[in-house]
């Protein structure tokens, strides 16, 4: 079973906690037009997991904001997170803030 994937707003950031895989995801999706509406930025450092629906739930998200005229930072990846955007041949898409 998944630990529980918590989130929460702090200024233009959303801040990710837990595990961010299918088991886990859908408060977060069902949530995202609202969570979203003024963020331009994503804070992962606190993700314990994340699994393939996971990144693809960041990438959507990525995707939206881009439509809306917002370059999403996503930060605080850890090497596994960078493992798998690699696996998944993603850099080109998703490039990543390796800065705080």
């Amino acid at each position: 079973m998944s630990a529980a994937l918590s989130f929460e707003s702090e200024q233009q950031t959303l801040i990710l906690r837990g595990e961010l895989d299918r088991e886990t995801l859908l408060p977060l999706w069902r949530q995202r037009d609202a969570l979203m509406a003024d963020k331009t930025a994503i804070d992962v450092a606190q993700l314990q997991r994340v699994d393939s629906s996971g990144l693809a739930l960041l990438l959507h998200l990525q995707e939206e904001q881009r439509q809306r005229g917002v370059a999403l930072k996503i930060f605080g990846v850890t090497e596994r997170l960078k493992t798998l955007i690699a696996l998944y041949n993603l850099q080109a898409i998703m490039p990543v803030d390796t800065a705080g």
